[in-house]
């Protein structure tokens, strides 16, 4: 019988603990945005509306009424420890066109007032109310960077990720 060693068991644990911890992070993160946008579709409708990304009301309404729901699903997968990489992806897939979008609209609004960048504000519709664009961006990076390390993360071949 082998029996791990206390120096194998806690080189084992950090990077157990880190998955856990960024899972339970990015899980919990997404099923609170996701809620907040469900409990009031036609605020973060307006919010879509205000990218003007497309005049179709089929395809802004199907994006006010899905998104929300993809993000609490993909956060429950996350923190149910179920499908943890495929989640992830489709956490980047959700992650990085919006930090595009709200990058693009905080350029756009930072010209047309002839502000500093960093001092626009507006409610990106994230969840959070209003946030001042450097921040949220950040605050995307680090959950992209999350996302990305459930994907890749050290010391698992990739078919046998979770």
């Amino acid at each position: 019988m082998n029996n791990p060693t206390p120096a194998t068991a806690r080189s084992r644990f950090w990077p157990v603990a880190g998955f856990v911890l960024a899972r339970l992070i990015l899980g919990g993160w997404f099923i609170y945005m996701g809620l907040v946008k469900v409990w009031d579709p036609v605020a973060f409708l307006k919010l879509v509306r205000e990218y003007d990304l497309t005049q179709i009301p089929v395809l802004l309404n199907s994006i006010a009424a899905l998104l929300p729901w993809m993000e609490v699903f993909c956060g429950l997968l996350l923190l149910g420890g179920i499908a943890v990489r495929g989640a992830a992806w489709v956490v980047t897939g959700m992650l990085v066109p919006f930090t595009v979008v709200v990058f693009l609209r905080a350029w756009a609004l930072h010209e047309s007032l002839a502000i500093p960048f960093c001092a626009v504000k507006f409610d990106c519709g994230c969840g959070t109310g209003e946030i001042l664009i450097c921040r949220k961006l950040v605050e995307n990076a680090l959950l992209l960077g999350l996302a990305l390390w459930l994907i890749w993360r050290p010391g698992k071949p990739i078919r046998n990720r979770g």
